[in-house]
């Protein structure tokens, strides 16, 4: 079997099964059996695969068709740009999420005048933080910086101290295991969040990528959904420096119930609404 042939069979079995952008996802699990980039697959088309290597698509093939997500079969997720290592013991990272590291730089990159020259890092919370990914991305594109970087499980931070070793940035972000902020022992500049935020009651109509393979303690926001956010405002008061700003990612319905929260815990601080790509209010930045 060729590349050309294992690429049309596999995508044509992934399609009929329903799942969405075959011809991708048939192209990351080829990439992953044969070591082969995607412009190297392209560029290589009429080479034959070896029995092994037929055997080991066979197998992913399956898994996916059992709707384990591509991302934890091959183990890797890309997030800014960049590869992170995933497995089930992380959610997945989305590329909205993408939208916290770039305000977060934004904010840090536009208050220059008085955050970036002060003779101290900028200091950053990122709370929930799964594989690391968003707190990576900061470290990394904001060398000035020092992260915090949360997460109440600690199955999920041997996965971020696997990718922050892997990115080299075990000096600049610090994992800490505990709830929310709890751990964070001083005050930050910028909080930023992904946290669970669907209600429990809407789990089960999650697709089955997501209800049965991610971890339910980073989808589950309780009965309300914002049981978490919640939580983390109680906690922000006392950790947010003078002039600093928190970020936090919401389902696309949760917006106004969100700022009504924010605006009970802090009345002077202002909101404003980033939008994703399909126009959903998808974060809510806060500035105090």
């Amino acid at each position: 079997m060729t590349l050309s042939q294992a690429l049309q069979q596999s995508a044509h079995l992934l399609n009929i099964s329903g799942i969405e952008d075959s011809y991708v996802e048939a192209k990351i699990l080829l990439g992953h059996i044969t070591k082969l980039s995607p412009a190297q697959i392209y560029t290589q088309l009429e080479q034959t695969l070896t029995v092994e290597q037929e055997r080991k698509l066979q197998r992913v093939i399956e898994r996916r068709l059992w709707r384990e997500p591509a991302a934890y079969i091959v183990n890797r997720k890309e997030f800014y740009g960049m590869d992170f290592y995933v497995d089930s013991r992380v959610l997945i990272p989305r590329p909205e999420t993408e939208l916290l590291v770039e305000a977060a730089l934004e904010f840090a990159k536009g208050n220059s005048t008085w955050l970036l020259s002060q003779p101290r890092p900028v200091l950053i919370a990122d709370v929930g933080t799964g594989c690391g990914a968003i707190a990576i991305s900061i470290a990394l594109n904001l060398p000035q910086s020092r992260v915090y970087a949360t997460d109440i499980s600690s199955s999920a931070l041997e996965v971020a101290k696997l990718n922050c070793e892997y990115h080299k940035v075990t000096e600049q972000v610090t994992l800490i295991q505990g709830n929310l902020l709890e751990p964070v022992t001083e005050s930050v500049d910028i909080i930023i969040a992904n946290l669970p935020y669907i209600k429990s009651s809407e789990l089960l109509e999650l697709a089955p990528e997501i209800a049965e393979y991610e971890p339910r303690i980073a989808l589950d926001g309780g009965r309300s959904g914002l049981e978490l956010i919640r939580q983390l405002l109680e906690q922000t008061g006392g950790k947010i420096n003078p002039r600093g700003c928190l970020l936090l990612e919401i389902g696309q319905t949760q917006g106004k119930e969100v700022v009504s929260l924010i605006c009970r815990y802090f009345k002077k601080a202002e909101c404003e609404f980033i939008l994703d790509l399909n126009g959903i209010k998808r974060i809510v930045k806060v500035t105090f």
